[in-house]
């Protein structure tokens, strides 16, 4: 399978509106993600990423299909060498080892466009084992476990850390 992280086009909205529209997706990630998700959230994410320089989120294809979404959260002020990572794959491509090649190629991207970076994590909730192995194959390690440090669909939950120190 052929897996290309890309920048965001408009006519990228019916699908991710479709994929993204997923309860068993917006369980795992932030609250800010919407849920319904409709095509007017697509439309409104694909126009602000298109003002974005430089190039911090995109649409991961899978053989020429958007498959899901990966992005860049570059931290600032003392944490300014710290980047977050988050992803997210449509149900369809579950399983299909999608994210591990997305998130390597958001890896050589954040590497080289930010070379001062020297920390990089991401934040996983607790029941999201396949996520995890993501970060795993791709070199992260488990820095820590927060516990009940999240509060999603009214229960509180874990949160494990994962993290990457480029060059080391």
């Amino acid at each position: 399978m052929n897996v290309l992280i890309r920048k965001w086009k408009e006519e990228d909205a019916a699908r991710l509106a479709l994929l993204a529209n997923n309860k068993k997706i917006a369980d795992h990630l932030r609250d800010r993600f919407p849920y319904p998700y409709q095509l007017q959230d697509a439309e409104q994410w694909i126009r602000l990423q298109k003002e974005k320089v430089p190039v911090l989120n995109f649409a991961i294809d899978a053989d020429e299909q958007l498959a899901g979404a990966c992005g860049i959260l570059l931290k600032e002020d003392v944490y300014r060498h710290s980047a977050e990572i988050g992803y997210w794959i449509g149900e369809p491509f579950w399983g299909r080892g999608i994210a591990t090649a997305a998130i390597s190629q958001l890896l050589e991207h954040l590497q080289k466009e930010f070379s001062g970076i020297c920390r990089i994590y991401a934040e996983v909730f607790d029941c999201n084992t396949p996520s995890m192995r993501v970060l795993e194959k791709n070199g992260f390690v488990l820095e820590c476990t927060r516990k009940k440090a999240v509060i999603k669909n009214n229960t509180i939950i874990d949160d494990h850390v994962w993290v990457l120190f480029p060059g080391h």
